[in-house]
């Protein structure tokens, strides 16, 4: 975006957007050189981190969130400055999605974002986008009130459009008598010269509320502005979760904050979503529908500057740290006095990417606010502010720890001078009322005075429910609001307590959407607390872990979308433990528990449990539970991962039922003795990381403490009984859609009225079969799993046990069911497994499983995806790859290829199916321990070819600087990722490892072996299985996805890329 204009601006509102040439203090215009056009006028672009910059040095990738940043300016300057410096949240509502953010004072940065898939290394503003805008589509699915993502987009548009368009909250609004469609011009219709169309949007949700009501069954029936009502509240609790990521997951109260509303939507929206939140006070700003456009003229123009560092923070490096400072202050200085600034309109402000050693989060930090001390840098005490901005993004400090410069930044800024605002006349007379209108709110149909903003002046009050109307926006006062005129013609909303809707433990469909994100808010709450807590690389970077939500009798509620292996086998620990502990289970306990007989994955996957009670009620009224994985817990390898394991003792210590905390009281020398318990095994150790250990626990116990308060919140809100029964409801929704999944599936492959029943096979690559028979009952929705055939117990490590195949089998359930629905115990109520016991899918309690939980958990779920024939093999492997010695140890999964399907290529180079955690940036792996990574690329052509192809795998070679010991875990070695409908197989995987002396060693699918200084690694990881026959090409590009629903709009910013890098690939 960008602006331009020449000479003063001219007077009257918002034509004060266009940017003339640049004022000197004085007020006069001053020479620009900036590039200009022919007519001599300078042209400045906004870019994504709010500043303004020169043609000449304008870049696209620096400008991708241009717009959204515009309206974060806007409200900063006007908002921020006008409510005394409370901190806002910005609330931008579109026509396809919703923007937020957060100004305290100084813009929220990140430096590397993902966008339509692509990540980008630039400052942006934190802007976070949810795909519920105006024109979001409306759904009833399996009982749910669905909003979005699909959008309607502005051809053919919403219902009332009159396109044929598809039912939108726009629509929804104008049901409800929100919207007014006389003023609105009359640009609708395919010759764009006709108004809204109430009719069609009345004769749409009449349609919609007998099919929702059809599907209640009698007694249920909803109208259709009971039907309309429920979807803005549905699309209002989806635009409230990511406010509350941005504000209570990072430690701020978000009652605390104003909420700036703007955008063309948000009015209708904005009293809804301060009362949900808490909030008491919504700013409008006079020119909200424009915002972002105004925001254009009110930005500074920025020049940056940035070099990377690796310095230690210390006395020694001051010197240079300021010499470096004052340069990039200078080449700010000149770039920005070159575009006509004068020295007196510059300021810079410097900044130190700082991160504490053997970590990888790095924050940007600005001494504005730590003036220098005597034991500082000149440019500000750096070390007080990243201590201080450390321990309210994450909880802690490490004292002691060295602090490491990685970048070294200077933004310098010049003020344009604009941003002056007229007052507005002050009121002589009552408000000017255009008419009364009848607007449908909780409880029925209520009078709404209609007033137009043109007419209210300066000191005006105006009660709700009202609607404020100008070319630009519709702004809604519900009832119990206020809006008031500011001086400047700005309007603040003062939200009031309104009507308290009663909700009762009967079903009602509108509840259950909102209580779904609720339950699900609580446990993405979780993983953020969690995360900003732990210590480790795993936890902390990698992102290897999970949180979830669990009823009185263990029943999954709701699991944020962390790694899916722990998704079933997390209900089958808490279960455990109700069972053997019963009435043992006090409130101050905190449970530690990581033993397969207890629903374990494998040892390094520590689970802490936390009984939730509520007063009055003898037994616990939830759980919550975090599983993290830890980087060591001892056992015969570091890491305790190891290849050649052939007994649960020699992979690290064990717990199954151990009381973390008792009585409120953290049992620190318990723990620890238990932690180096594997040291009292030959040839096995204690756990090796000891300090990582108790911090990560510390910080699962952090998590679930915040679970615990956001549950009590939410009984505290609407009753125990009520919240209990909408646990209930949730899992009986999953139960539905899973069982419309079954049904669907054997009408399509069966004999009408005849049980289905498909079967499948495949190998380990030791010989040992994973067998599946399904049979389905078309008529019931449900359906057998039946593994009997599988192999034995092996005396390896490949034994998954029965958690692991619980959790693969509801993984494909989910997935199979093809869209979003809540994911709890439900999706397996329609499903019977029968796991035989003693064989490698039930192993004995003393049986080696660190192998089942990374490598047997795929091969599971491509034998349920062969069954079904969803798509063809994908790499069927976490590709586990450990080496260290007595200084480090270091554990990673490769990815690899992923299987195709009915019209779909797989993709390339991604993690599958049962994991998703992030892999280290190169430059940390070299930088923290002795290898050199020389190789890391696509595989090209190892997919199955198809009509559909498989993607390939991937490249690595890791060149050895210390001798060390290295682990591979690794399988698709021998048996090859299938292909389906004729489409071929994938390539297998390969373990090479190339002597300093120019041999090359074929490692197999599994072993350990001491490597030397100049040794080179190679792995190459399987290809995905091709789909349908390759004489039959399809004409879609390597890579495509499946083909969007509808319009999806793509989420984006910090709580979206936190969500994306733990979701499965």
């Amino acid at each position: 975006m960008l602006q331009e204009g020449s000479g003063p601006a001219p007077p009257g509102g918002h034509q004060g957007l266009a940017l003339g040439g640049l004022r000197d203090p004085g007020g006069q215009p001053s020479p620009s050189p900036a590039l200009s056009l022919p007519q001599g006028v300078p042209v400045l672009f906004m870019r994504s981190d709010g500043g303004l910059t020169p043609m000449g040095a304008f870049s696209g990738s620096r400008a991708i969130l241009s717009g959204p940043a515009g309206g974060v300016v806007g409200y900063a300057v006007t908002t921020y400055r006008r409510e005394g410096g409370q901190p806002v949240i910005g609330f931008d509502m579109g026509g396809t999605s919703t923007d937020v953010s957060r100004y305290a004072g100084e813009y929220e940065h990140v430096f590397e974002a993902t966008t339509a898939g692509i990540s980008i290394q630039a400052p942006q503003l934190d802007i976070n986008t949810v795909a519920a805008g105006g024109g979001s589509q409306l759904f009833f699915r399996s009982g749910l009130f669905v909003v979005g993502p699909e959008s309607a987009g502005a051809h053919p548009g919403p219902t009332c459009y009159r396109k044929g368009g598809p039912l939108t909250v726009t629509d929804a609004n104008l049901c409800l008598g929100r919207l007014l469609p006389e003023y609105f011009p009359c640009i609708f219709g395919p010759d764009e010269d006709q108004p809204l169309s109430r009719d069609a949007t009345l004769q749409a949700f009449r349609d919609l509320s007998a099919d929702i009501s059809a599907s209640l069954g009698p007694g249920s029936a909803l109208s259709l502005e009971e039907v309309a009502m429920g979807f803005i509240r549905v699309a209002n609790e989806a635009m409230c979760r990511p406010i509350r990521a941005l504000t209570q997951a990072r430690g701020h109260d978000t009652s605390r904050h104003v909420l700036a509303c703007f955008g063309g939507a948000g009015g209708q929206h904005a009293c809804a979503i301060a009362r949900t939140l808490g909030m008491s006070k919504v700013f409008i700003h006079k020119y909200s529908g424009i915002l972002s456009a105004y925001g254009l003229a009110l930005a500074d123009v920025v020049h940056e500057a940035q070099e990377p560092s690796a310095l230690v923070y210390a006395p020694e490096s001051y010197a240079r740290l300021e010499e470096r400072i004052s340069a990039l202050e200078q080449e700010c200085i000149r770039a920005l006095e070159a575009q006509g600034f004068a020295r007196a309109q510059i300021s810079t402000e410097a900044f130190l990417h700082l991160r504490y050693e053997r970590t990888d989060c790095a924050l940007m930090c600005s001494a504005k606010d730590h003036p220098a001390t005597p034991s500082s840098c000149r440019s500000g005490n750096f070390e007080a502010s990243f201590a201080a901005r450390y321990s309210r993004e994450f909880g802690f400090t490490i004292p002691g720890r060295a602090i490491l410069v990685d970048d070294i930044r200077v933004r310098g800024t010049a003020t344009t001078g604009l941003g002056q605002e007229e007052p507005v006349a002050a009121a002589k007379a009552a408000a000017h009322m255009e008419k009364v209108t009848r607007c449908y709110f909780e409880g029925g149909y209520q009078d709404t005075c209609v007033y137009l903003l043109e007419h209210l002046s300066w000191g005006h009050s105006i009660p709700g429910p009202s609607i404020l109307i100008d070319q630009n926006s519709t702004i809604l006062v519900e009832p119990g609001c206020t809006a008031v005129v500011t001086r400047l013609g700005d309007i603040c909303i003062t939200v009031g307590s309104g009507v308290v809707r009663p909700v009762g433990p009967r079903l009602d469909p509108i509840q259950l959407s909102i209580f779904s994100h609720r339950f699900m808010s609580i446990a993405e709450q979780m993983g953020r607390i969690l995360q900003r807590t732990a210590i480790s690389t795993n936890i902390k970077e990698r992102l290897d872990f999970s949180c979830a939500l669990f009823g009185p009798e263990g029943g999954l509620v709701s699991n944020a979308p962390h790694i899916p292996v722990h998704l079933g086998a997390m209900q089958e620990t808490v279960q455990f433990q109700i069972r053997n502990l019963g009435a043992n289970l006090r409130e101050g306990d905190v449970i530690l528990s990581n033993h397969p007989r207890a629903g374990g994955s494998h040892l390094p996957d520590l689970t802490v449990i936390t009984p939730v009670f509520w007063p009055g009620e003898p037994r616990p009224v939830f759980f919550v539970a975090s599983r993290g994985h830890h980087a060591d817990i001892g056992g015969i390898t570091p890491g305790s991962m190891p290849p050649h394991s052939h007994s649960l003792q020699e992979e690290g210590a064990v717990f199954i039922s151990f009381k973390l905390v008792k009585d409120g009281v953290f049992q620190e020398e318990e723990v620890t003795k238990a932690l180096m318990a594997p040291g009292q095994i030959p040839g096995s150790s204690g756990t090796r990381n000891l300090h990582d250990n108790l911090s990560d626990l510390r910080a699962q116990v952090a998590a679930n403490q915040k679970g615990i308060h956001l549950v009590n919140e939410l009984i505290g809100h609407y009753g125990l009984e009520v919240v209990q029964a909408y646990m209930a409801h949730i899992q009986a929704n999953a139960e539905v859609a899973v069982q419309e999944m079954l049904r669907d599936f054997a009408r399509r492959q069966g004999e009408p009225g005849r049980p289905l029943l498909v079967e499948a096979e495949d190998f380990m690559d030791d010989g040992s079969p994973i067998r599946l028979k399904v049979a389905v009952d078309p008529e019931e929705g449900k359906a057998t799993f039946d593994f009997t055939g599988s192999g034995h117990e092996v005396h390896g490590n490949c034994n998954a046990p029965r958690a692991i195949t619980l959790s693969a089998l509801i993984y494909c359930l989910r997935c199979m069911v093809g869209r979003d629905i809540p994911l709890n115990q439900g999706c397996l109520a329609p499903v019977r497994a029968i796991i035989p016991k003693g064989s490698i899918l039930d192993p004995s309690l003393d049986a080696a499983v660190v192998g089942g939980n990374v490598l047997t958990s795929q091969r599971v779920v491509d034998v349920i995806f062969r069954a079904f024939g969803a798509c063809a093999a994908s790499q069927g492997c976490m590709n586990n790859i450990t080496f260290g010695n007595e200084l480090v140890s270091y554990y990673e999964t490769v990815a690899g290829g992923a299987g195709a399907g009915p019209g779909w290529h797989g993709r390339s180079g991604v993690h599958t199916h049962m994991t998703n955690t992030r892999i280290t940036d190169p430059e940390i792996l070299e930088k923290r321990y002795p290898v050199i990574l020389k190789s890391f690329e696509l595989a090209q052509g190892t997919g199955g070819a198809g009509q559909f192809r498989g993607g390939s795998g991937v490249r690595r070679e890791l060149l050895f600087r210390q001798q060390m010991v290295l682990s591979v875990l690794t399988e698709r070695r021998a048996f090859r990722p299938y292909g389906l409908q004729g489409g071929e197989s994938g390539a297998p995987g390969l373990n090479l490892l190339t002597r300093r002396d120019g041999r090359t060693l074929n490692l197999g699918g599994k072993t350990s072996v001491t490597v030397f200084p100049g040794d080179i690694f190679r792995l190459q990881t399987p290809g995905g299985g091709g789909f349908g026959p390759p004489t039959e090409p399809a004409p879609a590009e390597e890579g495509q996805g499946v083909p969007p629903r509808g319009r999806p709009f793509a989420e984006r910013g910090s709580v979206c890329d936190y969500r994306l890098a733990q979701e499965t690939a």
